[in-house]
């Protein structure tokens, strides 16, 4: 089962990741900063129709109603997914740093224990 994730590991272009990450960290922050703030009413200008198809000021009312609801919902839900992409894009810089510090680590093991095992032939064949 951990041949796969060392495949996958192996296949991913690291060196892209990590050059790309702070650029979609900013990409998200940039999104979060576009987001408007929460206002209150909005001044819309109402349109006019024939008064044959006017609905009740009752039906107005509701309808007005119901859609600010519905475009606040809209709106929370939007800087909600807004603030978990900036979540997630912090993540990510963090993961990228951490991976890249994981793969210096791994290389300096490498090397350690190939100069070991050079070391230990060396002591063998003196001895």
């Amino acid at each position: 089962m951990a041949i796969p994730w060392l495949m996958a590991l192996k296949v991913i272009p690291w060196g892209d990741v990590i050059e790309h990450a702070p650029s979609v960290l900013k990409a998200a922050r940039k999104l979060m900063e576009r987001q408007p703030q929460p206002t209150g009413q909005s001044g819309t200008p109402a349109t006019t129709t024939p008064v044959s198809a006017v609905p009740s000021l009752g039906e107005l009312k509701n309808a007005l109603i119901a859609a600010q609801g519905q475009i606040d919902r809209q709106a929370q839900t939007q800087r909600e997914l807004t603030e978990t992409l900036a979540e997630l894009a912090e993540q990510n810089a963090r993961l990228v740093s951490a991976v890249e510090m994981l793969r210096l680590r791994t290389r300096v093991l490498v090397w350690g224990g190939a100069a070991m095992l050079v070391w230990l032939v060396v002591l063998t064949w003196r001895g």
